[in-house]
C-alpha cells in the first residue's frame, strides 16, 4: 500500500439506468424534470439517473400519504398489517442476490457484506410482522365509579430520511415499525444510495401495500429533505445521518413543534484490558472500525488499550491490517470496498492529513495507487493519540484508527467519556466484575462486552448526547410512531356538577 495521491476520473462502463421515484403507488418523474446522477464507486461511473425530487415531489407524496392513511390504512387490521410486512420479508429473501448486488455497486460495501445486510433487512420486516398484533393499550385503576384506559394509536404521514452507508437496511428500520404501527411514509433516501430501496418498491403493490402508504422521494438534502421536515401535514420526522443535520432538522421542526427522533453520529470507545483475549480483541478492534470501510455511526474507532499490551496491540493491529483485501465490492475476496463517493474519499483524506500531526501513523494513511478506479482510502492505525485530537472527537466515517493508552479502569472510563458523542462502546475484558462496573460507567446507549458491532432488531438502537434521541428496533421503535389517547368512562349515573 502506498500514501501517494492519484487524481480522480471517471470509469464509465455501465450502462446508466433511468429510475423514477415512487408516489402513490406509481413510478414518477421529478416534476422539475430534473435528474441526479448515481454513481458505482468502484469504477467512479454513472450507473443510474434518478429525480432530483424538490418541494412540489414532497407536497404530492405528503398528500397521497395522508389520503392512504385517512382513507384506510390506520383502520386495516394489525393482523393484516403484519402480513403485509412478512409478505415483503419473503420477497427480499427471494431478491437477496439481486438486492445484495446492487447495493454494493451502489455503495460500494463488500457483497458478502450486503448479503448479511438483506437477510437483516428482511428479518425486520418480518420481526415488525409479528410485533403489529402486539400493539397494546392499558386498563387504569382510578379512584372512581368509572373505566379509565389507554389507547395507542399512530402518529399520522411519517417522514423518514436515511443515510448512505446501508441504504435498505436503514429503511427497513425505519419503514416496518412506522407500518406496523399504523402509519404511512414518506422516505427520503441519500442522493447517493437511492437504487436498493427503488427496486424494492416493485414489490410493494405485490405484497398489498396500498398505493400511498409508502412512497418514496429521491433528491438531495436541501432540495427534497429540508421540505420533508416542514410539510405541515407530516406528524413526524425520524432521521439517522450527522449531528450537524440533526440539529438543523430540529430547529426546522420546532415551529410546528414537529415530533422528532434522531439517530446521529458516534465516537465510539472500543476499551481493551490487559486480560482480555488477545487475538479476538485485535480482531475485534479492526472489526470495530473498519468494517462497511469505516462508514458505520457505532464504528469503535476510539481504540483504548491498556499499557501493559499496548505496544504488541499496535504491532498486532498493524500487521493484520495490512493483509486486508481492499478491491471492487463484487470481487467475494474484498474485505474492504471504496468510500461512497469521491466527496467522503476526499473528507477522510483531509482527517488524514491532520492525523498525521496529531498521531504517529502504523499503517496505512493514504489512497491506494495499485488501483486504478475507485474512491479507496487504506485501512489507516494512528497510535499515540491524545483523546483531545481532532482525530479522537470527530466522526470520521472512514477507514481510521486512533489507538489511545490507558493505565487503569478509571482513567479509561474517564477517557472513554471525554467526547460529544454517546452512541455505543465495547469493553473486552475476562472480569465479569469488571465488565459490569465499566458497562454501568459508560455514556452509551449500546454497549457490547467481548464483542464489537452485533445488532439485533429485538434490541434497542441510540445514542447518549450528541448521538441523539429516541430508539430504533425492538418494541421501542413503534413507540415512536405512536400517540397515546386517555379515555375515561364514568360509570356512576348521578349528575356531574359543583354540589
Amino acid at each position: 500500500m502506498t500514501s501517494t495521491a492519484r487524481p480522480s476520473g471517471r470509469n464509465q462502463t455501465s450502462r446508466v439506468v433511468r429510475h423514477q421515484m415512487y408516489i402513490g403507488g406509481r413510478f414518477e418523474d421529478a416534476l422539475s424534470g430534473g435528474t441526479l446522477e448515481v454513481y458505482d464507486p468502484a469504477t467512479e461511473g454513472v450507473i443510474a439517473t434518478c429525480p432530483a425530487g424538490d418541494a412540489k415531489d414532497v407536497d404530492r407524496a405528503v398528500r397521497a400519504a395522508t389520503s392512504a392513511f385517512y382513507g384506510g390504512w390506520r383502520k386495516v387490521t394489525a393482523q393484516e398489517r403484519g402480513r403485509v410486512l412478512l409478505r415483503l420479508a419473503d420477497r427480499i429473501r427471494a431478491r437477496r442476490g439481486e438486492l445484495a448486488e446492487l447495493e454494493t455497486r451502489n455503495s460500494g460495501k463488500p457483497i458478502v457484506e450486503a448479503e448479511y445486510d438483506m437477510d437483516d433487512t428482511a428479518t425486520c420486516f418480518e420481526y415488525y410482522g409479528g410485533l403489529a398484533t402486539k400493539i397494546n393499550g392499558e386498563v387504569l385503576p382510578v379512584p372512581a365509579e368509572a373505566m379509565a384506559f389507554a389507547l395507542r394509536e399512530p402518529v399520522g404521514v411519517a417522514g423518514q430520511i436515511i443515510p448512505w452507508n446501508y441504504p435498505l437496511l436503514m429503511a427497513a428500520w425505519k419503514i416496518a415499525p412506522a407500518l406496523a404501527a399504523g402509519c404511512t411514509v414518506v422516505l427520503k433516501p441519500a442522493e447517493q444510495t437511492p437504487l436498493s430501496i427503488l427496486a424494492l418498491a416493485q414489490d410493494f403493490e405485490a405484497v398489498g401495500i396500498p398505493p400511498g402508504v409508502v412512497n418514496i422521494v429521491t433528491g438531495d438534502g436541501p432540495g427534497a429533505g429540508a421540505p420533508l421536515v416542514v410539510h405541515p401535514d407530516v406528524r413526524k420526522i425520524a432521521f439517522t445521518g450527522s449531528a450537524e443535520v440533526g440539529k438543523l432538522i430540529m430547529r426546522a421542526a420546532a415551529d410546528q413543534l414537529k415530533r422528532v427522533s434522531l439517530e446521529l453520529g458516534g465516537k465510539s470507545p472500543n476499551i481493551f484490558f490487559n486480560d482480555a483475549d488477545f487475538e479476538n480483541a485485535v480482531d475485534g478492534a479492526l472489526f470495530g472500525t473498519f468494517i462497511n470501510q469505516g462508514e458505520v455511526c457505532s464504528a469503535g474507532s476510539r481504540v483504548l488499550v491498556q499499557r501493559d499490551i499496548y505496544r504488541k496491540f499496535i504491532d498486532a493491529a498493524a500487521a493484520k491490517a495490512k493483509t486486508i483485501k481492499l478491491g471492487n465490492g463484487l470481487d467475494r475476496e474484498t474485505k474492504m470496498g471504496p468510500l461512497v463517493s469521491s466527496e467522503q474519499r476526499d473528507r477522510v483524506v483531509r482527517y488524514l492529513e491532520i492525523g498525521r500531526g496529531e498521531g504517529k501513523l502504523a499503517v496505512g494513511g493514504g489512497i491506494p495507487k495499485a488501483l486504478d478506479w475507485g474512491w479507496y482510502v487504506e485501512p489507516t492505525i494512528f497510535y499515540d493519540v491524545d483523546n483531545s485530537a481532532t482525530i479522537a472527537q470527530e466522526e470520521i466515517f472512514g477507514p481510521v484508527m486512533s489507538v489511545i493508552p490507558f493505565t487503569d479502569e478509571a482513567e479509561a472510563i474517564r477517557i472513554a467519556n471525554a467526547t460529544p458523542y454517546g452512541l455505543a462502546a465495547a469493553v473486552w475484558t475476562r472480569d465479569i466484575f469488571k465488565a459490569f462496573r465499566v458497562v454501568k460507567a459508560l455514556e452509551a446507549g449500546i454497549v457490547w462486552v467481548n464483542h464489537m458491532q452485533p445488532t439485533f432488531v429485538e434490541a434497542p438502537w441510540g445514542g447518549y448526547k450528541a448521538s441523539g434521541f429516541g430508539r430504533e428496533l425492538g418494541h421501542w421503535a413503534v413507540e415512536e410512531y405512536l400517540e397515546t389517547k386517555q379515555v375515561f368512562i364514568n360509570l356512576d349515573e348521578k349528575p356531574i356538577g359543583w354540589y
